[in-house]
């Protein structure tokens, strides 16, 4: 059932101020244009990328401290190759960049470059509390994952924020995007219900061309048929358009109750800084016209 409609704008308004962004090195000059538009101290997740180095990486992490947000660095466990890179590389990002965050993911590569097979076995190695990390993100996967049955997905998500936890750090589950709300309340639900209290960021697409979006959801094997597109408010006659979250965002802010825990948003800027930032800031006048309409009643 959905919620009211003071309600609803309520929960849009929160998930939205809350949310945090994803921003690689590459978008470095984008987000400094846009500085002035995102709030203080927002967290900026800071992907590992294949093709950059651990110094362009940390030249990153330091221009969105430099900038007043919150630096939040990706580490890709199968992508480094030593023990010691890895611990140079998380000190490095505390000592330059004032880095108490990380996202940890297993990586791409089939065969590790080095010790960590995946992320429970680089969380375990005592090197992120020691530099000061105080909160570990992980991913959740709403839509699935390609090589890991549902029941295996549940347990990896518990196994490492277990880990995180009992390491005195704090976990933060940042889903992958998706496009399709229903699907990722339902997770929220399961989550729950299987003891996971920790704070989720729902991954969400800011606004792009669709062929984009569909490029984006292949390479990162996000589900993306017909009933899907359909769902996120796309025709398959208009392809060649642009979309933006509206919709996938309106159904899950009028679907979050208090029983799905500390929701917020994240955003992956797909179609450029500026414009998922243009997207935000309007989303954000409309909740609050809303709100106060229905206020005034």
């Amino acid at each position: 059932m959905l919620l009211n409609q003071v309600d609803m704008r309520t929960s849009v308004r929160d998930i939205t101020e809350a949310c945090s962004l994803e921003v690689s090195a590459k978008d470095i000059p984008a987000l400094t244009a846009a500085a002035d538009r995102i709030l203080p101290g927002t967290t900026l997740s800071i992907p590992y990328l294949p093709g950059q180095d651990d110094a362009t990486r940390l030249a990153a992490a330091r221009a969105v401290r430099d900038l007043g947000f919150t630096p939040m660095p990706h580490l890709s466990a199968r992508r480094i190759g030593s023990a010691a890179e890895l611990e140079s590389f998380v000190a490095l990002a505390a000592a330059r960049a004032g880095a108490e965050r990380c996202f940890v993911v297993a990586g791409d590569p089939a065969t590790p470059l080095g010790p960590f097979a995946d992320s429970t076995s680089l969380i375990e190695t005592g090197v992120l509390e020691r530099s000061g990390i105080r909160v570990v993100g992980v991913a959740g996967h709403p839509e699935g994952h390609a090589f890991m049955s549902e029941t295996e997905r549940w347990a990896v998500l518990e196994r490492k924020c277990r880990a995180i936890a009992r390491r005195g750090m704090r976990p933060e589950i940042v889903t992958q995007f998706g496009f399709d709300a229903d699907i990722v309340l339902a997770w929220l639900v399961t989550l729950r219900a299987r003891g996971i209290d920790f704070p989720v960021r729902v991954g969400v697409p800011g606004p792009a061309g669709i062929a984009v979006l569909a490029r984006y959801a292949a390479l990162c094997g996000v589900s993306a048929c017909a009933s899907m597109w359909s769902k996120y408010g796309i025709s398959l006659g208009k392809l060649f358009g642009t979309a933006g979250p509206d919709v996938f965002v309106d159904r899950l802010a009028a679907g979050l109750t208090q029983a799905h825990g500390e929701v917020s948003l994240h955003f992956f800027p797909f179609g450029g800084i500026a414009q998922s930032l243009k997207w935000i800031a309007q989303y954000r006048g409309r909740a609050e016209s809303m709100r106060a309409a229905a206020s005034s009643r």
